[in-house]
Formats: structure tokens, C-alpha cells, sequence
């Protein structure tokens, strides 16, 4: 993983001072609530319900055990004992006092982390496959894109004051699991005829308000050029974008208004005098970033699904496990395992201290030291021993980790919602809970197969509905919370957007409500067909009659 140079360090640093004197100033009454607000979003502070939320960055997802333990001690000492996997990677802490938090940035740089540029109107985290660097899909290593995209956007000066916050996300895989269609600007490796490596383009992607499905503008743009290009499109947008209404201010409305074709003609205008400059990426810097993303000490071992076959006939359960949360590796004898967040009764993506210090223990006897976040708010050890498997399964299920439903129905991506954000219309954790609970039986689960299940307490969509098979959203009636239903997203390639179902639902009807969905794909799929493909087939028509039919 990158590794901060002397320079990097004494940016961290000068930024934590500013900082410290910035909240004393606050606090003094020297600034005012309005002055200090950009100035606590550059550092990822949010005003919550109940108290600050502080947004840790998790550049592409990976960290170390030596920083998953300062985010454990942090949680300790400043919160109230966990923290919060968000879907862009990140680590949130739900409740430190305003005074601690210069405190935890000091904490946190000791460690190369920080928390700037997780909130604001500018370029946020960069994301990319869990699996990077280990998937058998892989083309290219993202990690090195993402880290060179993240030291050029890092206190760029002519986008820290965007029309709206901005998410690029890089895909390196044959399969799209970066869900990079529903960015501001997605990245796709590809190689031309000549096999020459450059990336096809999207931008204007996006859920909240008006979700969207990104257009791609450039269906081959070569590696060197990655940066100025990137500039053409935020300088467009910068010059084009709305400001006077944040509702209309992301890039999607701008592409939407201009059309594609003519978004990406100014962006090829604006790239007339940018390509070629000195954004122009060399052999020389790749190599330099990409040093840090070099494979871990493998050993060379034999496969051992025979043994791990063997193993499966006498324990159910670890049969379940690995089916549902290994991933298969590049290299022979190792496998990539998800630790499940979402056991029932938990809300999904929060982790305890001693959860955190388990797993940065997991990691350096497991995994080379080394972890990964997820988007969909569970955790990896990226690179176990297949003959460590067994015994890696006795310590997750002592830990709590164990859960087989890793993109299964119960493996759901959920935004706080109400419990926490000022935002929020309605509740979201009780409905994961009580959908969670409805759906208990592994063997039904495991039947049922892979379904998208994701919540969002309201239309920022922080919960991703819009591209969940089967998406929920907190809405306000009249002073109550209700829930609406959609059906037939996707994040994946091709991705989609899911349809409203119909009239919203009150909480203690929405776990009868999915099992209405669910009994009626089972009953209409045919052999192997997964949900998605049997609601594209049937169209929406027939689950609004099942759902529906009993309320009329």
C-alpha cells in the first residue's frame, strides 16, 4: 500500500495544526457557526442529530493493522466504542465531541490517515474493487490509478470549490464490481488492438435526487493522459456547472441538460489545451506509485480444494461460509475472504474497537497485514492460505464475522439513516433488522441466491436503493415514516435503475412486503435464473399484484 514520503507527512500535519487553531476559535466565539462550516467540511466534520460525525478516509479501501488499531483506539477513547463502514470505503465515528476532534486528526496522522477531502464540494474518495489486485477477472491493478488520481486531487486548488461534492470510481476487472456507471466519472481499463492500456470514460452518473446512469464520452483514452483529461471534464463542469441550486448543481444535471455528445465535445475542446502539459503521466511515475501496490510474499502452493472438499462433508456450516464469503484468488493456493457486518441485531457496516483490534490480529497472522473496506460495508483479508481457511473460520465465527450471506438477501447495504443523520426521513436500521429476522433461514437464503437488497433514510441516497434489486427509501407522510419500494437495479456493468413498486408502506409492513417479492420470484424463476433476470423478464407488473393485492 502507498506509503507517505516526508512531504506527504508535513501536509497531514500543517493540516491538523489549522485545524486545532481553527475549533479553538470556534469554540471562543471568534468564528461564527457560518465561517467555521467550510472549514470543518474540508476536515469531514458533520453536524448529525446527536452529535459531530467525523469521516475517515480509507483511500480505495485499504488500510493496514496498523491503522485498523488507531481506528480501534480512537473509537475507544473519542467515541463510544465502534465505528462505521460507509459505502464509499470510508470509516465514519458517529459520536466524538467537536473539542476531541483536532485531537483525533493528530491521532489519526500519526498513522498516514487523515480526514480531508471526505466531505465538501470537491473531489472525495476514489473507489475501486475490494478485490483489487487479487480478483482472477483482473486486467490491471487499480490501486496505483486510484492513488495517482488522489495525490493530483488531493488540495487541488481549482477543485476544492466544486458546483457539488464529486466521485470518480476506477474498475480494472472484467466484471464491474467499482459500480462505476453510477459515478460523476467512471474508469474502465481497456486494451486497444495494439495492446496499448487506456480506460473508457463515463461521466454523469449518480443517484440522490435524480439518479442516473453515467454516459460513455471516450471509448479509448490512453494511460497517459488520464490526468489531463480528468481536468477537462471538472473545468468544464466547473465553468458550466449550476450554483444556484444545489439540487441541480451535480455534474449528471449538466450532462443531462447539454446532452452526452455535446458535454463530451467541450470536454474535447477544453482537453485542446491540456494534453501533452504537464499532467501528461510518464512510465517513470506509474512505476514510481505502482512500486507500492507489489504482490506480498506469496509461496508457491498447491491448490487444496480436494482437502477443503473433505473438510466441507464433515462441517455444513464452513461449506456455507466459504461458498458465500471466499473469493477466488490470482494465485494458486490463496483465496480472498469477506468478514460479514451484517450479522442480525447489527447494524450493518459498524464494528466494535475490539472488533477492529481482532481483526487487525486476523490480518497480520491471515493476510500480510493488510485489510480492505467494501462498498457494500463489510470488510477483507484479501490474501489467505486456503489451508488456513478452517481455522480462520473457527476465529470469525467466535468474532462474529462468520455470517454466510455475503450477497446473499440479508447482506444489506444501509445508509444510518434517522438513528443518526439530520437528513434522514425515516429510520433505517429497523428495517434491515426486521427484514434480517423475517429471512433466517440459511437454507431459504441460500435458495433464494444472490439479491441486492439497499435502504436509504432518504433521497441523498447514501444507501445506494436506486440500484439495489430491490431498493427501499425512507419517506415523510405527513409527519410518519413510510417506506418506499423499488425493483430492478444494478450497479454492476449495464447498470439500471430500479422501479418505484408503488404507494409506500408503514415500518411494520415492510418485512411482509419483501417476503411478498420473494415468494413470488421464487415461484415464477426458472432454473438458475437470478432475481434480476427473472424481473426483467416478468416486469414489475406481477410484484405490484402480489404486493399489492392484500391492501385493496
Amino acid at each position: 500500500m502507498y506509503v507517505y514520503d516526508e512531504y506527504d507527512q508535513r501536509i497531514v500535519e500543517d493540516r491538523v495544526k489549522q485545524f486545532r487553531d481553527q475549533t479553538r476559535r470556534y469554540l471562543t466565539g471568534e468564528l461564527s457557526g457560518e465561517e467555521f462550516r467550510p472549514l470543518r467540511l474540508q476536515n469531514g466534520l458533520y453536524i448529525q442529530r446527536y452529535a459531530p460525525m467525523l469521516r475517515v478516509a480509507v483511500p480505495y479501501g485499504l488500510l493496514s493493522s496498523t491503522q485498523v488499531r488507531k481506528l480501534a483506539q480512537i473509537a475507544r477513547d473519542y467515541d463510544k466504542g465502534y465505528a462505521h463502514i460507509s459505502t464509499r470505503q470510508n470509516v465514519q465515528f458517529n459520536w466524538p465531541a467537536l473539542e476531541d476532534v483536532p485531537e483525533i486528526l493528530a491521532e489519526l496522522a500519526i498513522v498516514q490517515m487523515h480526514a480531508i477531502q471526505t466531505s465538501g464540494n470537491c473531489i472525495r474518495n476514489t473507489t475501486t474493487d475490494q478485490f483489487a489486485g487479487v480478483a482472477k477477472d483482473e486486467l490491471i491493478d487499480p490501486r496505483p490509478w486510484c492513488e495517482i488520481i488522489r495525490q493530483w486531487s488531493t488540495f487541488h486548488p481549482e477543485f476544492a470549490h466544486l458546483p457539488r461534492k464529486f466521485k470518480i470510481a476506477v474498475n480494472g476487472s472484467a466484471q464491474d464490481r467499482a459500480a462505476i456507471e453510477v459515478h460523476d466519472i467512471g474508469l474502465e481499463a481497456v486494451y486497444d488492438a495494439n495492446g496499448e492500456l487506456g480506460f473508457r470514460v463515463s461521466v454523469g452518473g449518480g443517484l440522490g435526487r435524480t439518479p442516473i446512469v453515467g454516459s460513455f464520452i471516450n471509448a479509448f483514452l490512453p494511460w497517459r493522459h488520464l490526468l489531463s483529461y480528468l481536468e477537462a471534464i471538472l473545468r468544464v463542469y466547473n465553468r458550466y456547472g449550476r450554483r444556484d441550486n444545489k439540487y441541480k448543481a451535480r455534474i449528471k444535471i449538466l450532462v443531462k441538460a447539454l446532452t452526452p455528445e455535446v458535454f463530451a465535445e467541450r470536454v474535447h475542446a477544453e482537453w485542446a489545451h491540456l494534453k501533452d502539459g504537464p499532467t501528461t503521466l510518464t512510465e517513470a511515475e506509474v512505476e514510481r506509485v505502482s512500486a507500492h501496490f507489489v504482490d506480498p510474499a506469496y509461496k508457491d502452493l498447491e491448490d487444496q480444494e480436494a482437502a477443503l472438499r473433505a473438510l466441507e462433508a464433515e462441517q455444513a456450516g464452513f461449506a456455507r461460509w466459504r461458498q458465500r464469503n471466499a473469493f477466488a484468488h490470482k494465485k494458486p493456493g490463496y483465496v480472498a475472504v469477506t468478514l460479514s457486518l451484517k450479522p442480525t441485531g447489527v447494524a450493518p457496516g459498524d464494528v466494535t474497537d475490539r472488533q477492529l483490534d481482532a481483526i487487525a490480529d486476523l490480518a497480520d497472522r491471515y493476510s500480510f497485514g493488510e485489510v480492505r473496506n467494501s462498498h457494500n460495508q463489510n470488510i477483507i483479508l484479501a490474501d489467505v492460505e486456503q489451508a488456513q481457511l478452517f481455522s480462520l473460520w473457527g476465529e470469525l465465527r467466535e468474532l462474529g464475522f462468520a455470517t454466510p450471506n455475503v450477497g446473499l438477501l440479508t447482506d444489506i447495504i444501509c445508509c444510518p439513516g434517522g438513528d443518526f443523520c439530520s437528513l434522514a426521513n425515516a429510520k433505517s436500521i429497523p428495517i434491515a433488522e426486521a427484514i434480517q429476522r423475517r429471512f433466517d433461514d440459511l437454507d431459504y437464503l441460500f435458495d433464494i441466491g444472490d439479491i441486492d437488497l439497499n435502504i436509504s433514510g432518504c433521497m441523498n441516497a447514501c444507501g445506494h436503493h436506486h440500484v439495489g434489486h430491490i431498493g427501499i427509501l425512507g419517506v415523510d407522510k405527513k409527519g410518519q415514516e413510510f417506506y418506499q419500494v423499488s425493483l430492478g437495479g444494478s450497479a454492476g456493468r449495464d447498470a439500471s435503475l430500479a422501479q418505484i413498486l408503488g404507494p409506500s408502506f408503514a415500518e411494520a409492513d415492510m418485512a411482509d412486503v419483501i417476503s411478498k417479492i420473494i415468494s413470488l420470484y421464487v415461484e415464477q424463476r426458472s432454473e438458475d435464473e437470478s432475481f434480476l433476470d427473472t424481473y426483467r423478464r416478468i416486469g414489475i407488473d406481477p410484484f405490484k399484484e402480489r404486493v399489492y393485492a392484500a391492501n385493496h
